[in-house]
């Protein structure tokens, strides 16, 4: 769709209307720019048709339920990236200048990931001296909303990102782990059974169906006949282990940081989950990574 010529350009371009526009087009629909920004679904609309008015183009054109951008909008959306990106920094970039020099890492954490998972992951970029370390926890939807928004340099995650035609993202895996199952001295000495099919009588605490991990879980109960006895599930990796320290019940987690469960729970290891693997991702906008400190996570951490 090509608007009349004689609006080809406006003299009175307004940022507020490439804002919702640049939005929406990451988010793939009004409704969900709408949510981002909790504001109502008209006003982002009619802020867009706004925009392409001025700009005398449509910028977006329907596709399936959602929304994608015209060749037009294709235009629209390199220049909006640079444009917010620089004014997202801006105010980083003076208080830097008039304070201590630091170096800054966003990070958005994946909130099935295990927190000393997370740690060790983080450890390279930790050995900079002028690190500031913002970490951000949430759903792996709304963080890469905050990734493709430029308030995140990197999102932590135990899966790849979902294929989304609006953004372009790059998944790097980090490493992988095998999981085991732990408990607390007591809650081991209670099993009857022989591992693994003691997890038929004691009591098990498990992530959230949202993670990665709960559905290879699943299937490694099915496949061995156990019907397990869950007691708990936790959406957060480090409140489960806290739960299971207590003794409410027998949980898996990663044996990369057995060492550091061992330390931090007091906790001992009830047996392998074999051929259960977590896998661990770095999900960034850019194929080629410029972030020194992005580029350290990226190193063989496994």
């Amino acid at each position: 769709m090509i608007f009349p010529k004689k609006r080809i350009m406006s003299t009175t371009f307004n940022y507020k209307h490439l804002y919702y526009f640049w939005v929406v087009a990451k988010e793939g629909g009004i409704t969900r720019a709408a949510d981002k920004l909790d504001i109502a679904v008209q006003t982002v609309s009619a802020q867009v048709r706004e925009l392409e008015r001025s700009l005398g183009y449509a910028l977006l054109k329907p596709a399936g339920r959602g929304l994608v951008l015209t060749e037009a909008g294709q235009v629209a959306m390199q220049q909006a990236d640079l444009i917010f990106q620089l004014g997202e920094n801006l105010p980083l970039r003076v208080r830097d200048a008039v304070s201590m020099p630091t170096v800054r890492l966003a990070v958005g954490i994946c909130d099935g990931l295990p927190k000393l998972v997370v740690h060790r992951l983080l450890l390279p970029a930790m050995a900079e001296a002028t690190l500031r370390l913002l970490c951000h926890e949430g759903n792996l939807n709304d963080l890469l909303g905050d990734l493709a928004l430029h308030r995140l340099d990197v999102v932590l995650s135990d899966r790849p990102a979902p294929i989304n035609p609006n953004i372009k993202l790059y998944s790097h895996a980090l490493g992988q782990s095998t999981i085991a199952w732990y408990g607390t001295a007591a809650m081991l000495a209670s099993a009857k059974q022989e591992f693994p099919f003691c997890l038929a009588e004691l009591p098990l605490l498990l992530p959230t169906a949202h993670t990665a991990l709960r559905d290879r879980l699943d299937l490694w109960f099915e496949q061995r006949g156990i019907r397990p006895r869950v007691v708990g599930e936790f959406a957060d990796s480090a409140l489960l282990k806290t739960f299971g320290a207590s003794g409410m019940g027998v949980f898996p987690a990663a044996e990369w940081v057995h060492d550091d469960l061992l330390a931090y729970y007091a906790v001992a290891k009830l047996g392998p989950c074999e051929g259960v693997i977590e896998h661990f991702f770095a999900i960034g906008t850019e194929k080629k990574v410029h972030h020194p400190l992005v580029q350290r996570l990226l190193q063989p951490a496994l």
